[in-house]
């Protein structure tokens, strides 16, 4: 029987190995290709090369399949960070965002990310960067305004007489 060869190789063993991890069920069917190089006699390092992961990987999985069976190649729970921001303080966070910044004795008169990471941090001791607070608009399905500019000691008739309709059309 003839070699099989594929073009690039190592090109697409990477492109592969990507395609596995995209997958929860191609990571389960890869965890038990293991198990089954292993029934097959391969020690943990003769299946980390076959397969690309590392040697204390592939133990792993075969001690959890030798005591939860099956369902111990599965994709389990990923713990993860909790968040800083529970439900119960979004809520309230939310409430404050619908009063005025003056009304927490603030010299602003619009929220931003910047005061919301401040008054996050000194009235709920939550520390969160001025980024993840202006996530917190889009999360609370707010829009951010940017307050109009006001020109001191403007002309109010050089103005009207710049603008394209005059006010009393503008009115209507």
């Amino acid at each position: 029987m003839r070699k099989l060869i594929i073009q690039d190789a190592e090109i697409m063993k990477l492109a592969v190995q990507d395609e596995i991890r995209r997958s929860e069920d191609a990571r389960y069917d890869h965890r038990l290709h293991g198990i089954l190089l292993a029934c097959e006699g391969l020690s943990s390092y003769g299946i980390s090369d076959l397969l690309g992961d590392s040697p204390r990987t592939v133990q792993y999985w075969i001690n959890r399949f030798e005591e939860i069976g099956f369902s111990g190649l599965r994709e389990g729970e990923r713990a993860g960070r909790p968040p800083r921001v529970d439900d119960e303080l979004l809520q309230q966070i939310g409430k404050d965002l619908r009063k005025n910044p003056r009304d927490f004795k603030y010299s602003q008169t619009l929220w931003d990310g910047k005061l919301l990471s401040y008054h996050l941090e000194h009235v709920y001791k939550v520390q969160l960067g001025v980024r993840q607070s202006q996530r917190l608009f889009t999360t609370l399905e707010f829009r951010r305004r940017k307050p109009r500019p006001v020109i001191a000691r403007a002309d109010e008739e050089a103005q009207e007489a710049f603008k394209k309709t005059a006010k009393t059309r503008r009115s209507r």
